[in-house]
């Protein structure tokens, strides 16, 4: 009470001035009119000022004198002063302080004469009136008020009832009865009701109830009824049990309350005449009862989903029981009436909505709105509410609409005019029907109006003002959809148009709106309620029954009811039909189909159901085995491609869920936007591409359309551009593409860490590929200002997003020839001219404006020191073209015109086709026949500018700064070998590339050295590949070779297109005495050797990686083998060594890895079938005939020895086993590496200007390198060469001198005797045992160039046999006699100008040792003279000499038996091998020995010995019929023993030198 403080100021200055400010401040409050606040003001001031009096602090009289004055300001100042009091009573009783009682008496007491007696006696407490005097004893005064109050309260009067008094109550009816549309109102009854009551003394309570008993009769007379009741009545609880007991009424069992009950009830209710409290407590059932009822509906509508779901096999009693138990529920199904819904029913239908509220809120959630009777009502009365709205905002344009009648009651819901009242009441009235909007299509479909009508006012209101009110309002629409419009839709039969209706509102919502409702829709809608429950299980069981009958031939009838089934409730069976396309991949194509009569909602859904199965938490995306993606994965993603592209759905969502997954560092799903971009774009994949498709790929885009892939996909016109308008719209291009890039490294270093080896290898290609197909579908589908704006410059995207060089300018190349363009097309239009040159010019102009910025730009993608080797055009050059600007595939134009022509014709002699479809037909053909001759017209013209501009800028590419051969390097590192594994078509342009650069003779570029990089060591690249780059790799390889093989093939071509052409100048190392070296171009023959020579290193890595064991490197070789197989191999005795290792793979992996057996079985089956294109190697490249010797294999025929100048043989006999292992410790490293034992056994010396022989101070430290590495390799190679021969020449030692004389006649009477073929072939025989000699250890320079000179007759015969191929496996060719002395002749002439070697191989680096180059400088004139000599007197015998070299022949063979039978013990071991390596040729067992190995070296010499062995051995058995037909057997085992014999002789040491180094004087 105590509120109003009074300032102490007050009483200290009571008299003063404390008095006066009191009761101005009382007349102020008694003054206020404040609704009576004022009086608790006054009372409040009294209070304090009676405290102060009852502290003490204030005369009593002072105060009585002042409370006495203060009656004058109100009448009812009294009673306020006398509740004062009553409250100071209270608080003094319990006080324990005396004199504060006594103060409150003494100042009732002062103030009893302006106070009557009669309020004090009831307001204050017995015992004070005592004190006071008022009363003279308390106990009587308590005994008196008991006494009254029992007669006033408890004593009851006599009334009559209805059946004491009939006429009373009859009169009542009929004046409640009668007519009330005059001027009778309820006031007038009112007194005549009163008058009847008096008159016959009628019970008020029971007329009261006679009154509702009419109303209930006469319920349309609200308004009269209504406002008698509220006159008549005195108490709200009254009325309240009355109707309580008419209720109770009811409430038997299968008792039925009237709806008129129900009406009077909520009309009292309405209008606040009795409490919903009071009444609640009368209705049935009880709120518990309701809540068990809820309960027990969900769990019996999960029973009923698991038995839908599960397989139940019952007997059949159980079954029968079942069916018994109910018919009987059946018969006792009535409900029992719930009055509380029937309440609610009524209150809704007059438009109580507060009063409905509070009962539904006593209720489960949907409990009452299952009620078809309470849903249809709560509707209504939304209908009523939305109206005005709806007609305004909502209504179609052309609609009338139903007329409704708006409640007649004021105090209803007021309906909405405007989007904000909707947040009133109609918010949340829908919040309350939830699913049971179902039972009222016409109200769904106006909310949805409204809905459409809000989303566009919201997407072009831009104010700021209104934009939270709009926020809100789109929140609370988000919420209907989710709480009220799709539970609805779930419980609708099939209606397609509510379905097409609401997709109208979702398409206006971002997708991740969309894509939220569609998850709580699927998710967890259907478990809120029992009715819900069973439509999921109902709709799971309808969907394995369509499922289940779900073929291609019944698609229609099927699919229609798909569609019927997916208009209500998509998400459940999309789930169901989507769980089996994951287990059954047959599937797909049938239910894509289906599809097809679904709604535009239902085909959205589809795609949120899609994601969120790729995106299941619980799916592994890997198979069991880690090692490929799983097969739901790859069903999915088939899907996917299917779909999307058949049916206008939005890619969206789809699309951001592969970035997100990206950005996450998962590529799995990138298979998904491979088969979206492959299905929607027709853009294929593959590096199982034909050469037709392949050729047509280089083609313009019609023809790769018509072409270019397997499957003619047609049509993709507007799926392309549906992908491609949501790419742009959702800014998507280019972070897709530079994530992908991204993840190509983050497969192997982040990723890749715990996963299979085979599983990075594949998810690699798969972003790979999925880039390439991306970039590709991008560069054709968006026009050159959408490209140029998204795509940032190369040096931006390289060093600030971090792309791989290949995939920036992939990505920056279509951008290039845009920009290039649009440039020409500029240049043209500003200055006209149409002449051919003029045109080309421009073109020139429009790409140096272009590519300068390009030029500059990726400077900074390397260090500066690259640029030393290649210039910024050259790179930005070969980086910026495409195989469609080098070279125009008229073929595969011409086919595919020919394709069309053959419809035409084929179109027009079909009877079937009726003529109008025929026409159309025609027409497309005849169409795309001219876009095709046009754009093959258009490429041509671009294809000749281009070659124009290349022209002009190809000196400009290499500098001769540095070497020939870091040129190359750089060339390949960084350009050839990166892009020719990017794809199929760039594999083909970096072949077609370096040819072009050869015909453009390019200066500075070496071609031969490049080819030679590229065959010669395959293994690191082959082993770095994944599969799909190993097809890449050999599809270039391939194109290479096709190259290689047409210069190889004739001589014609290759003297057209390649002498003359700086690519194949060779520097030749003089071997005179003027030092020098001098530049030539390689002629024909030794461009064969040369091609044999890759041809055998192609081998030797295959061999290599075949016999690893490893899983990458044998895929990756038979991948590559089979994709040369065109032009490789093309020598029988290399096939047959492939051949081997390929058989023995089949065997080892049969049961192993099968997917090795069936490439190995593969590639074996096809290998077969080349063999009949393959020749002997005599017949690939020119050979000398070597005699069948007894000389160990590695000295008769190894590779590089025979049909080769000795200074070759020593050399790349020393070279590979030396330089070899060199070669193998370098060449690891970025740049695909260069066997170097390869290059540097085979020396042409390029034109390297400052990188040739000797040429700079690194080339000569290399050199003195190697130099001291070959001399000690040298003596190792000493002892097994000549260990044999030098113990049986230490027992032969004194005869030796005696016989040298003797057997150098013996050797020339022989040649005399023989035909001038077998001559040949004896002396070449010699040349290899001189050769070997010379290797095995004594290595004079003078034996050294007898040897040269030996052969020089020979060798001659082939003309200019300079380019001896390190560890070639040579074949004997025969050549005709004259021609081979034309050579002699030619060959004489050079060797007396000190011509250079007749040995020139293609060489890398200059990297030969110095040491070789000085032996063959000695006495190499007076050897060649001497030969000269000898030959002249070999003419001038040959008639005389013939009987007598017989008979010496004869002799001498039977001395050469028996020392051969002395040293038989000796020679056993050699024998032995040379007989396994024989049979080695023709069988797989000794496959080791039969080919080339690079097996990890036991020593150098060891491994190049067994080599020579066995490839001599081949040979030897592939000439033996010739040898055979020209000498006879016996000539040939003649020859054989005689060099065996010479061999040894020589191996002796010095001695047998010196005597033929003076014979030659002799001569001379």
């Amino acid at each position: 009470m105590a509120t109003l403080i009074l300032p102490g100021e007050w009483i200290k200055n009571w008299e003063k001035s404390g008095k006066h400010e009191f009761v101005q401040l009382c007349k102020e409050l008694t003054e206020k009119r404040d609704h009576g606040s004022e009086i608790r003001d006054v009372q409040a001031a009294l209070y304090e000022l009676c405290w102060q009096v009852v502290q003490g602090n204030l005369k009593l009289d002072l105060v009585a004198s002042v409370l006495g004055d203060m009656m004058e300001l109100r009448d009812d100042m009294t009673s306020i002063l006398a509740d004062v009091f009553s409250i100071l009573d209270l608080e003094t009783v319990a006080l324990e302080e005396k004199n504060k009682r006594d103060h409150y008496t003494q100042l009732v007491g002062a103030c009893l004469f302006f106070l009557p007696e009669a309020i004090l006696k009831e307001r204050l407490d017995p015992e004070t009136l005592e004190s006071l005097g008022l009363i003279k004893q308390a106990n009587q005064f308590n005994q008196k008020i008991v006494k009254i109050k029992t007669k006033l309260f408890y004593k009851q009067q006599k009334f009559n009832l209805l059946r004491e008094e009939n006429e009373g109550y009859a009169k009542l009816i009929t004046e409640l009865g009668q007519d009330l549309s005059g001027n009778i109102t309820s006031h007038l009854v009112l007194e005549s009701i009163k008058s009847l009551i008096g008159c016959f003394n009628l019970d008020p309570n029971r007329v009261l109830d006679i009154i509702l008993e009419v109303y209930e009769s006469r319920s349309d007379q609200d308004e009269f009824f209504l406002s008698l009741i509220k006159s008549y009545m005195c108490e709200p609880l009254t009325l309240c049990h009355i109707l309580g007991f008419k209720f109770k009424f009811y409430q038997e069992p299968n008792g039925e309350t009237p709806k008129s009950l129900y009406h009077i009830a909520a009309a009292l209710l309405h209008h606040n005449l009795i409490e919903l409290e009071d009444l609640y407590v009368h209705l049935m059932p009880l709120d518990a009862t309701i809540v068990e009822e809820h309960k027990r509906d969900i769990s019996e509508a999960k029973q009923i989903a698991r038995k839908l779901v599960m397989v139940v096999l019952p007997s059949d009693k159980s079954e029968d029981k079942e069916k018994e138990k109910e018919k009987e529920e059946e018969k006792n199904e009535k409900p029992p009436d719930n009055q509380k819904l029937g309440l609610l029913e009524a209150l809704l239908r007059i438009g109580d909505w507060h009063h409905a509220q509070s009962i539904m809120d006593q209720m489960p959630f949907f409990y009452a709105t299952s009620h078809k009777a309470i849903a249809l009502a709560l509707c209504q009365l939304v209908h009523l509410t939305v109206e005005p709205l709806y007609k305004r905002a909502g209504l179609p344009k052309g609609a009338k609409g139903s007329v409704m009648h708006p409640l007649r009651n004021k105090r209803a819901p007021r309906p909405a005019e405007i989007f904000e009242d909707l947040r009133r009441d109609t918010f949340s009235m829908l919040g309350y029907l939830g699913p049971h909007l179902s039972h009222d299509p016409i109200l769904f479909a106006k909310i949805v109006r409204l809905g459409k009508a809000f989303m566009k006012e919201y997407q072009s209101d831009g104010r700021p003002d209104v934009k939270d009110k709009m926020e809100t309002l789109l929140s609370c629409f988000l919420s209907i959809a989710d709480q009220v419009l799709l539970p609805s839709l779930s419980l609708m039969e099939c209606n397609a148009c509510m379905s097409e209706e609401l997709w109208g509102l979702f398409k206006l919502f971002p997708y991740q709106h969309r894509y939220r409702l569609y998850g709580q829709w699927k998710n967890e809608t259907y478990s809120s309620h029992p009715l819900l429950v069973k439509v999921k299980a109902q709709t799971v069981e309808r969907a394995k029954y369509i499922m289940k009958r779900l073929t291609k031939e019944n698609v229609k009838q099927s699919g229609r009811q798909i569609g019927k089934l997916s208009h209500s409730n998509p998400t459940i069976l999309f789930d169901y039909m989507l769980s089996q396309i994951q287990w059954y991949d047959n599937l797909i194509v049938p239910v894509v189909d289906s599809l097809k009569y679904l709604t535009s909602l239902n085909y959205d859904v589809l795609a949120y159901c899609i994601i969120e199965a790729l995106a299941n938490p619980e799916k592994e995306k890997m198979k069991h085995d880690d090692t490929t993606i799983s097969s739901w994965l790859q069903s999915l993603a088939s899907l996917c491609g299917a779909v999307f592209r058949k049916y206008p759905i939005e890619l969206a969502g789809l699309l951001q869920y592969v970035t997100n997954q990206l950005k996450a560092g998962k590529s799995f799903d990138l298979l998904i936007l491979k088969e979206v971009v492959q299905k929607m774009a027709g853009i294929e994949i593959t590096d199982e591409m034909t050469s037709e498709q392949l050729e047509a790929m280089t083609g313009g885009e019609q023809l790769k359309a018509e072409g270019g892939y397997f499957g003619q996909i047609r049509n993709t016109k507007k799926s392309s551009q549906r992908l491609k308008d949501v790419l742009l719209d959702h800014e998507l291009a280019l972070p897709l593409c530079l994530l992908m890039a991204q993840q190509r490294n983050g497969v192997v270093f982040l990723e890749g860490g715990e996963k299979h080896l085979k599983l990075v290898g594949h998810l690699y290609d798969q972003c790979h590929d999925t880039l390439v197909q991306f970039g590709g579908f991008l560069a054709s589908n968006l026009s050159t200002e959408d490209y140029i704006k998204r795509v940032p410059s190369i040096d931006i995207l390289c060093n600030q997003f971090h792309t791989p060089h290949d995939a920036a300018f992939f990505l920056s190349r279509p951008m290039y020839a845009h920009q290039i363009l649009s440039k020409y097309d500029e240049l043209k239009k500003a200055e006209k001219g149409n002449r051919q040159q003029q045109k080309v010019h421009k073109y020139v102009a429009a790409c140096e404006q272009v590519m300068t910025p390009v030029h500059e730009a990726v400077m900074s993608l390397h260090p500066a020191r690259v640029w030393d080797d290649l210039r910024p055009q050259f790179y930005a050059t070969f980086w910026s073209l495409t195989m469609y600007d080098l070279a125009v595939p008229h073929a595969a134009y011409d086919r595919e015109v020919n394709k069309l022509k053959a419809q035409i014709k084929a179109i027009e002699e079909n009877p079937e086709i009726p003529l109008n479809k025929k026409k159309k037909e025609k027409e497309r053909c005849t169409a795309l026949q001219e876009k095709l001759q046009e754009e093959e017209k258009k490429q041509l013209e671009h294809v000749q500018r281009v070659l124009h501009r290349l022209k002009l800028e190809k000196d400009n590419w290499l500098l001769a700064k540095s070497t020939k051969n870091e040129t190359i390097t750089k060339f390949l590192q960084l350009c050839l070998f990166p892009r020719c594994i990017f794809s199929s078509i760039d594999a083909v342009y970096c072949a077609r590339f370096v040819e072009l650069v050869h015909q453009q003779k390019t200066p500075n570029f070496c071609t031969l050295l490049c080819y030679d990089r590229v065959f010669s060591a395959i293994i690191y690249t082959v082993a770095s590949c994944t599969e799909n780059e190993s097809h890449r790799y050999g599809r270039f390889l391939c194109c290479m070779l096709e190259t290689v093989t047409r210069w190889h093939s004739d001589r014609v071509v290759y003297e057209k297109e390649c002498v003359n052409y700086p690519g194949f100048l060779t520097i030749f190392r003089a071997t005179g005495f003027d030092g020098g070296n001098k530049a030539d171009q390689l002629d024909y023959e030794n461009f064969r050797h040369v091609v044999h020579k890759w041809h055998y290193m192609l081998t030797k890595a295959s061999v290599h990686c075949l016999e690893t064991g490893d899983y990458t490197h044998i895929r990756n070789i038979l991948i590559v083998l089979t994709k040369i197989l065109p032009c490789y191999p093309k020598v029988l005795n290399l096939g047959q060594a492939l051949e081997c290792r390929v058989h023995k793979i089949c065997l080892e992996e049969k049961d192993k890895r099968p997917d090795l057996y069936a490439l190995a079985m593969g590639y074996s089956g096809r290998l077969k079938s080349q063999k009949v294109h393959m020749v002997p190697e005599n017949e690939f490249h020119h050979k000398e005939q070597p005699a069948r010797s007894a000389t160990p294999a590695s000295q008769q025929n190894g590779p590089g020895s025979t049909g080769k100048p000795a200074t070759s043989t020593s050399k790349t006999e020393e070279g590979t086993s030396e330089d070899g292992d060199r070669g193998k410790d370098k060449s690891q490293g970025t740049t695909k590496p260069v066997n170097k034992a390869n290059s540097a056994a085979a020396k042409v010396t390029t034109s390297n200007g400052n990188g040739a022989l000797n040429s700079t101070k690194a080339t000569k430290e290399r050199d003195d390198k190697e130099k001291s590495g070959k001399e000690k390799k040298e003596k190792k190679e000493k002892t097994p060469g000549s260990t044999p021969e030098t113990k049986v020449e230490n027992r032969r030692e004194k005869q030796r001198d005696e016989r040298a004389g003797k057997e150098e006649r013996v050797a020339r009477e022989g040649k005399e005797k023989t035909p001038k073929a077998d001559r040949e072939k004896v002396k070449a025989e010699e040349k290899s045992i001189k050769d070997d000699k010379a290797k095995a250890g004594n290595g004079e320079p003078v034996e050294v160039s007898r040897e040269r000179d030996a052969i020089k007759e020979t060798k001659s015969k082939e003309k200019g046999d300079r380019s001896a191929v390190a560890g070639s496996l040579k074949s004997p060719v025969p050549r005709s006699e004259s021609a081979e002395s034309e050579r002699d002749h030619k060959r004489r002439k050079l060797d007396s100008h000190s011509s250079p070697s007749h040995s020139s191989s293609v060489k890398d680096n200059s990297n030969e040792p110095k040491e070789s180059t000085s032996k063959h400088h000695v006495n190499y004139n007076s050897v060649a003279r001497s030969k000269s000599r000898e030959r002249e007197m070999e003419k001038k015998d040959t008639d005389s000499t013939q009987g007598r070299s017989k008979e010496k022949k004869e002799e001498k063979d039977r001395k050469e038996r028996k020392r051969d039978h002395a040293v038989n013990d000796r020679e056993a071991s050699q024998e032995t091998k040379r007989k396994k390596d024989e049979n080695g040729t023709n069988s797989s067992k000794n496959s080791k020995s039969t080919s080339p190995t690079c097996d990890s070296p036991l020593s150098a010499e060891k491994e190049k010995s067994k080599r020579s062995k066995s490839s001599s051995k081949e040979k030897a058995e592939s000439v033996k019929p010739e040898r055979t037909s020209s000498g006879g057997k016996k000539e040939s085992r003649h020859d054989k023993e005689k060099s065996e014999k010479k061999e040894k002789r020589e191996s002796s040491g010095g001695k047998e030198e010196k005597k033929h180094h003076k014979s030659s004087d002799k001569h001379r």
